[in-house]
């Protein structure tokens, strides 16, 4: 397998999925068939549930920041930081997990395309979301400091868009024009979920590799100039040179 070459000329764009985050034992819905004590994950992760019944939303994020809290990075994420180090502004990771184990890992060029477990804002005004680790009692909602009204997650649930602000940072990430060659690493994507299943596109548009480190096909696999079968936190330790 030729490596991945990471050198003075190169750009890297990674995107990171919920098997990234499997690797150090965080759970995904669909390792629960879908399902959170009986409930679908639409009735805790969709405006809809949220305004149906608030207090059992945040029992279900109060029980993910307890699990998640204990969580370590795996030497997935350590390897994507040594990256970083190396390339500095010519990296950035686009993650769709929300635990935080990129920055708990180390990683500073980060969008949570898919918000932070971590980071709450107000469901009725126009707070600026905020760092928050807070775990409430079963049957509360908190409420906002300024208007009074409900505090949520600051997750993009089912029925909502991403930031326009975060997919422009990565657009802009693809599009640079600093006389850099742009190469492109998908790990643990199921290439299912849009827009994320879309980068990969977008970076051939403009002439960009293309990897994939899967531990199984992804819905897109076939778009992509490299597929490496594996672990992510088996493979991408040992995946790059960097120069």
């Amino acid at each position: 397998m030729e490596p991945l070459v990471l050198d003075s000329r190169t750009r890297l764009l990674v995107l990171t999925g919920a098997g990234v985050s499997a690797e150090s034992g965080v759970p995904t819905f669909r390792g629960m068939n879908g399902l959170w004590e009986n409930h679908p994950v639409e009735a805790v992760a969709s405006p809809q549930g949220f305004d149906a019944n608030p207090a059992l939303v945040w029992r279900f994020y109060s029980q993910r920041r307890t699990g998640a809290a204990d969580v370590k990075p795996n030497p997935g994420h350590d390897a994507l930081v040594r990256w970083e180090q190396h390339l500095g502004d010519r990296f950035l990771l686009a993650t769709q997990n929300v635990d935080g184990l990129h920055t708990k890992a180390g990683s500073q060029r980060v969008v949570d395309m898919h918000g932070n477990l971590f980071r709450t804002k107000c469901a009725d005004c126009g707070r600026v979301p905020f760092a928050d680790t807070s775990v409430h009692p079963s049957g509360t909602v908190p409420k906002c400091d300024s208007c009074g009204g409900r505090l949520r997650p600051d997750i993009v649930w089912f029925g909502e868009m991403l930031d326009p602000n975060d997919l422009a940072r990565i657009g802009e990430f693809i599009q640079r024009q600093d006389g850099t060659r742009l190469v492109f690493l998908a790990a643990g994507t199921s290439g299912a979920v849009w827009p994320a299943a879309g980068i990969v596109d977008e970076v051939r548009a403009v002439r960009g590799d293309t990897w994939l480190v899967n531990y199984e096909s992804a819905a897109n696999t076939e778009r992509f100039h490299h597929f490496v079968q594996g672990l992510s936190g088996q493979v991408l330790p040992t995946l790059a040179n960097l120069v």
